[in-house]
């Protein structure tokens, strides 16, 4: 079981793999908003990285507070301040799926001592379940801007 979580984490045998969806996309195109798209890619990697954390937080024992909302998730911000913003954040949503992946190889029948009460093993199928979604929308985002697959 563990195996097969840290694979499905990363998106192996599924779709592309999360931990490299973003490779290659310059910070201009990444903050580029599309007719019609309520989001830009830079926005879908910073609400991953809030939720990421927010259920890495849980299953280290912190009791990290529920948003107030749905949208307090979501950056206002369109598009990264600059290159390193950018390659910082893509380094921070690396090693955070890193760190989920770490998890998966420990007991994934321990509990998880915040509301709502879970295991290690149920939060990392929703951690898994919610980037899988969104990575998703990155290629497909990628696709709509003209550059994807990465070149490499």
């Amino acid at each position: 079981m563990a195996d097969w979580l840290a694979d499905n984490l990363e998106g192996r045998y599924a779709h592309a793999l999360s931990g490299t969806v973003f490779d290659g996309l310059p910070p201009g195109v990444a903050g580029r908003r599309l007719p019609g798209v309520p989001y830009t890619i830079w926005q879908v990697l910073q609400h991953m990285i809030w939720w990421q954390d927010w259920w890495l937080g849980r299953m280290a024992g912190d009791r990290p507070d529920n948003p107030p909302d749905l949208a307090a998730t979501w950056d206002k911000r369109e598009a990264p301040a600059d290159e390193a913003a950018w390659r910082g954040a893509v380094l921070h949503f690396q090693q955070g799926l890193a760190r989920a992946k770490d998890r998966a190889a420990r007991d994934l029948d321990a509990p998880v001592q915040a509301e709502p009460a879970g295991t290690v093993g149920s939060e990392l199928v929703q951690l898994m379940a919610h980037n899988s979604y969104h990575v998703g929308q990155v290629v497909l985002l990628r696709r709509m801007l003209g550059c994807w697959p990465p070149q490499r």
